[in-house]
């Protein structure tokens, strides 16, 4: 790590200050700093998905997924643990990056923009991206993805910030549309300005945690918008879902169920090269949810596969299944 590094380890390299210092020392490829400069200050980069099967790929995960929506799929998890993508990644952010989370979609969410930010984050934060790729050409009247440039820039809302609070709340959405109201209004009054993304079949997004992003109406709802994203932390952090969370309050959503889709093995919570004591992540658990835990062996991919309609309202698996998930008796696996 060099000495310009090394002032701010706990700040990803594409989201610090120094970035415009650092690239230029950096053994990058021209293809990852060319992402690197996009991503510093877009909030995203456009790339082609480099699997060099990638078409063949696609087809098998739409023609697997198409008759229960989700699955454990070997296909899936090959676009998500991808060598190249994981290179870039790291070298980028200037730590290991793993998937946690992979969703896919046969079409689009029509979702209200939003950053990934609020639902999880990392301590120290911004150690998250989402990787977004077209599993077929996308057409405007799909509903496709929609972003806002720059936006990434914006502070990290958090509870606080909002004068908000998940203490008391009887569900895990309860104020969610506070933050809603509060993101339209940052757009309205910063005047930032709405892309929309219709690739090719092949093409990728990678996003900021913060970036502002969501789907756009579905004008034509006999289109199809096959999607897979997959969601990625990075090591060495701790991870938890702001949302859900009161630090100053002694109440913070730890994700302590967390499985590296490339390993297959837990991850625990760190914090300046420190573990996290399990005794404290449980005492720090919300109130509502201390009397429900993971069940050992809890598998949030699987989680989703046995249960398309949480997977479809693109709910966090380890959420849903504290909050809902274990009073409905819902299956942990398909």
């Amino acid at each position: 790590m060099s000495f310009r590094a090394s002032l701010l380890p706990g700040v990803p390299l594409i989201e610090s200050p120094l970035f415009p210092t650092l690239i230029d020392s950096a053994a990058f490829d021209q293809e990852t700093l060319q992402t690197a400069r996009d991503l510093h200050s877009k909030g995203y980069a456009i790339i082609g998905f480099p699997d060099p099967d990638f078409d063949a790929v696609a087809d098998r995960i739409k023609k697997a997924l198409a008759p229960q929506f989700d699955l454990e799929n070997a296909d899936v998890r090959r676009l998500a643990v991808n060598g190249r993508v994981l290179q870039i990644l790291s070298l980028m952010y200037g730590r290991r990056a793993f998937p946690f989370q992979t969703l896919n979609f046969p079409v689009g969410t029509q979702q209200h923009f939003h950053t990934d930010a609020v639902h999880f984050s990392s301590e120290p934060e911004r150690f998250v991206c989402g990787v977004w790729v077209a599993l077929e050409d996308i057409h405007e009247d799909s509903g496709p993805l929609v972003y806002y440039p720059g936006s990434h820039r914006l502070p990290i809302l958090m509870n606080e910030h909002l004068g908000v609070t998940a203490l008391g709340n009887t569900g895990p959405y309860d104020h969610y549309a506070r933050f809603e109201e509060v993101w339209q209004g940052l757009v309205a009054a910063l005047g930032l300005q709405r892309e929309t993304f219709c690739p090719r079949k092949g093409q990728g997004l990678i996003w900021a945690s913060n970036l502002l992003h969501g789907g756009d109406r579905q004008r034509d709802p006999a289109r199809t918008r096959w999607s897979q994203v997959t969601h990625y932390f990075f090591e060495d952090c701790a991870y938890y879902t702001p949302l859900l969370s009161d630090p100053f309050c002694g109440s913070i959503f730890f994700r302590d169920g967390l499985i590296d889709i490339t390993t297959g093995q837990r991850v625990a919570n760190r914090y300046a090269g420190r573990d996290i004591p399990d005794d404290f992540i449980r005492y720090a658990r919300p109130a509502h949810a201390r009397d429900r835990a993971l069940p050992p062996g809890f598998d949030p991919a699987l989680y989703l596969a046995a249960n398309p309609d949480v997977k479809a309202a693109g709910v966090d698996p380890i959420v849903h299944y504290l909050h809902f998930g274990s009073r409905e008796g819902r299956k942990l696996r398909p």
